[in-house]
């Protein structure tokens, strides 16, 4: 059974940094491609904007461009682990925070919501002075 479980949100203030977490189970995380999400309040689900991902195998990654040069994704194959890295936060960023493991092998991993096969529970990540 894949598992996804999401952590390390909360509330900072602008130009704060937060370290999310996203532990897999239940699947080799080499073989498949990681999303980070967010959702806005008062979005539905499918609307959830595609923030960064990783893919299979060499671990190609892609970001949204609100995020390049302020986010970091990593993958930690023996320990089942994905992070986001969040730095220079601003108030815009603030959503509930999703991982998504789409069935590869996908190197080029998309931040299309329809292509991912599993969701974890989402974590809040609040950006507020």
């Amino acid at each position: 059974q894949v598992q996804l479980v999401e952590s390390g949100g909360g509330s900072v203030q602008p130009g704060g940094s937060l370290r999310l977490s996203c532990e897999v189970s239940g699947v080799t995380l080499d073989d498949y491609a990681i999303g980070w999400f967010r959702q806005a309040p008062g979005t539905p689900a499918k609307e959830r904007e595609g923030v960064s991902c990783i893919g299979s195998g060499r671990g190609r990654t892609d970001y949204t461009d609100s995020v390049k040069g302020r986010f970091t994704i990593s993958r930690d194959s023996a320990k089942n682990m994905v992070y986001l890295q969040m730095n220079s936060l601003k108030p815009e960023d603030t959503a509930v925070y999703y991982c998504a493991a789409e069935i590869g092998p996908v190197y080029l991993c998309s931040g299309g919501y329809f292509r991912y096969d599993y969701w974890g529970q989402g974590t809040q990540v609040t950006v507020s002075s």
